[in-house]
């Protein structure tokens, strides 16, 4: 009897340390890619750190402070299409590239990432330096952001001068994003199974409540809610542990396409940086979101908290 029990318990042990190899981020708790106030704070001096900070509003930059050595990125302008409908739609890898350059950007920089925010701004900025193919393993992002770095650490008024880099982006990756025809054949007029549409919006955009960067209100017909900063702390602006966001997706089967949306591109992008540490393979972002689709007053809208209505069923 105790040399079966041994044996499960061996058997079990296997398991966990396979699963542990398999999937070590969400075994650790916490992605590699995120990163402590401390482990920025050695690495301040690195010639080659190239420091971003995002801020909801950016003229905090100037007015409250930033960390030293940070570099100021302007959230739509540097973020988004100058010259596109909606704005917010992916910037051309030209302009993008040149936005990294004007910030000193190498293609061998160790680049930190923060906000204030809960990490969706980050998130976005992340996103796009993957999208056009730098070395992720040189892309962090600070945990807790600015709130976390200011409850041991200074901020800072002054500029810091940068020397214009020369780093070189690849064409954007096409499996990484959709563009609103993919979702509208495969999910609204397909029905297709194999593709799950997720709004990462507060509920009281998804039901429609509130008006958010559309003329209308509600979703997109078949999609869920799963609202990414819900796997952030609201008061430490950390990430939450990966086992309580991997319960937010559990809905989710990981062999499934999986399509993300928001109203301005910062919470989708939030999510599908949640689901990639999570495992998720197949996963993309609908180029232009609720700020594409909720304005374009020919495609259907379902308001309310269930993903179709009596009409779209």
């Amino acid at each position: 009897m105790h040399a079966t029990l041994r044996r499960i318990a061996t058997i079990l042990a296997a398991v966990l340390c396979l699963w542990a190899l398999a999937t070590p981020s969400l075994a650790a708790g916490k992605p590699d890619f995120l990163v402590d106030a401390e482990w920025l704070e050695e690495r301040l001096n690195d010639p080659k750190l190239v420091l971003l900070e995002v801020r909801y509003h950016p003229h905090r930059y100037f007015t409250i402070g930033h960390i030293p050595g940070a570099i100021q990125v302007k959230r739509f302008m540097d973020l988004g299409d100058n010259h596109g409908v909606p704005m917010m739609r992916f910037p051309p890898r030209e302009q993008f590239q040149a936005t990294l350059r004007r910030w000193g950007v190498n293609d061998d920089s160790l680049i930190v990432i923060y906000d204030d925010s809960g990490t969706p701004l980050a998130a976005r900025l992340y996103y796009l330096l993957e999208l056009y193919g730098f070395d992720m393993k040189r892309v962090k992002i600070l945990n807790g952001g600015l709130t976390g770095w200011r409850a041991f650490n200074e901020l800072t008024r002054e500029e810091p001068k940068i020397k214009p880099g020369a780093v070189t982006l690849k064409p954007a990756d096409p499996s990484m994003f959709v563009e609103w025809t993919y979702v509208y054949d495969k999910v609204v007029a397909r029905r297709q199974k194999d593709v799950v549409l997720i709004d990462s919006r507060p509920a009281f955009g998804y039901t429609g409540e509130r008006l958010t960067h559309a003329v209308r209100g509600g979703h997109i017909p078949g999609a869920i809610n799963i609202v990414s900063l819900d796997g952030v702390d609201a008061e430490t602006k950390e990430w939450k542990p990966l086992p309580e966001i991997a319960k937010m997706y559990a809905s989710v089967p990981k062999d499934k396409d999986v399509v993300l949306y928001c109203h301005d591109g910062f919470r989708m992008s939030l999510g599908w940086l949640q689901m990639k540490a999570l495992g998720y393979k197949r996963i993309r972002l609908y180029n232009g979101g609720w700020d594409h689709w909720g304005n374009r007053l020919s495609l259907p809208v379902v308001k309310g908290d269930k993903p179709l209505d009596d009409e779209t069923k």
